[in-house]
């Protein structure tokens, strides 16, 4: 995945100093443990913003929709300090990102939502995120709370015959979260969990780790970020002999897993990922959208970025300003039935009908965006698994 990032009319104008359109914050993880994976998502963030633009633009002058991005670093300090001068110093009116669940609960905790700003996060998935907003009503996400990819993880396991295994899980609040759902979930499911242990990311060497977790299974589910500590561990573990299966979930997938491990090495390792339907109206215009752009339309997560994008300028448009007030409520109405149906790129057409005072139901290139009362929204999940050299993704849920 390690792709060059395109400069979109939206970048370039973020690049100026001064903004007098409508202006966006990204603050997306484009440095840290998982650069490979956050590539493509830029790309789409982009991508919606240029849509946005080339058609027409915000209202009825036609203001530009900028993006204005910043690195979180998939680190909550990091995410903090960059949130805080999105809002303080930029003026953003909405919050696209962060990536990283630690990064997006600290920054709404310890900003956004005390300035009133709302967060629409393409991939944070902790469940954590669900209840952290006492009743704001200003944290939103375009992708599956880990509360069902971790329980479609361990039916899978199940499914495959895996009856026992051991669980390793980087001390952070993304693995430690989707790590505690699989693991509650396979032991329900009559699975039994031979070790639970957590582990530090970014050390030389787990060595010492994987000698005491493959001391009771032959399988490991594997929660951890593949550039903070995700590969040492599993190569490790593939040189030590002490697992032959290895499970787990959206932060190992990546191609430089298979760089750095080699394919001939991963014939037995299952992850998985918030997916999308390849059957839909929807994701068939998104795929069209962005195969023409370049973008990989089917990575973890792209989708996502792309639907948050258009999702955040679609609310702006109904409300008809950038006011930071109106934004949310503006995100359930345009997500949701009833309403014309919007599909990914028809800005043109979704610019006509709110301005007739009209409403739409925007389908999203990840699936349904419908948002619950936490702001959540459901989702597919899909497993990959490495054939000729390459991951391969099959629907699971």
């Amino acid at each position: 995945m390690k792709k060059t990032l395109f400069a979109s009319s939206a970048m370039a104008l973020a690049a100026t100093a001064t903004f007098a359109d409508v202006n966006i914050g990204n603050p997306m993880a484009v440095t840290g443990p998982i650069p490979d994976l956050v590539a493509p998502m830029v790309q789409a963030v982009d991508l919606a913003a240029q849509n946005v633009n080339d058609q027409g633009g915000m209202f009825a002058d036609g203001q530009a929709f900028n993006i204005i991005r910043a690195d979180s670093g998939c680190d909550p300090t990091a995410a903090v300090d960059a949130v805080t001068k999105l809002i303080n110093v930029n003026g953003v009116s909405g919050i696209i990102g962060p990536v990283c669940s630690g990064a997006t609960i600290a920054q709404a905790e310890s900003v956004s939502i005390p300035a009133g700003v709302v967060t629409l996060s393409v991939s944070a998935s902790s469940p954590a995120i669900t209840s952290m907003e006492s009743g704001t009503d200003l944290v939103f996400r375009s992708a599956a709370s880990d509360a069902y990819q971790g329980v479609a993880l361990a039916e899978l396991a199940i499914a495959n015959g895996i009856n026992e295994i051991a669980v390793s899980y980087a001390n952070d609040d993304y693995n430690a979260a989707i790590a505690a759902v699989f693991a509650d979930a396979f032991a329900a499911a009559g699975g039994t969990i031979t070790a639970n242990e957590a582990h530090e990311p970014s050390k030389a060497s787990y060595r010492s780790e994987v000698a005491t977790l493959g001391a009771g299974s032959d399988n490991l589910a594997l929660f951890a970020y593949y550039g903070s500590g995700g590969i040492t561990l599993m190569r490790n573990a593939l040189e030590t002999g002490a697992f032959t299966t290895f499970i787990g979930a959206d932060g190992m997938l990546s191609d430089e897993l298979i760089e750095q491990i080699g394919a001939e090495n991963l014939g037995t390792a299952t992850f998985t990922t918030s997916a999308s339907d390849p059957s839909t109206d929807a994701f068939g215009a998104w795929q069209a959208i962005a195969e023409a752009a370049g973008v990989s339309a089917s990575d973890p997560f792209v989708p996502n970025s792309y639907d948050a994008t258009f999702m955040m300028a679609l609310a702006i448009e109904k409300v008809g300003s950038d006011d930071r007030d109106a934004v949310a409520a503006a995100l359930r109405e345009i997500a949701t039935a009833p309403g014309e149906v919007i599909l990914p790129g028809e800005w043109e057409k979704a610019k006509a009908i709110l301005a007739a005072g009209g409403d739409i139901n925007y389908e999203g290139a990840a699936g349904n965006q419908d948002f619950d009362e936490n702001g959540d929204v459901a989702g597919l999940f899909s497993k990959s698994t490495v054939v000729d050299g390459a991951w391969v993704a099959e629907l699971i849920k």
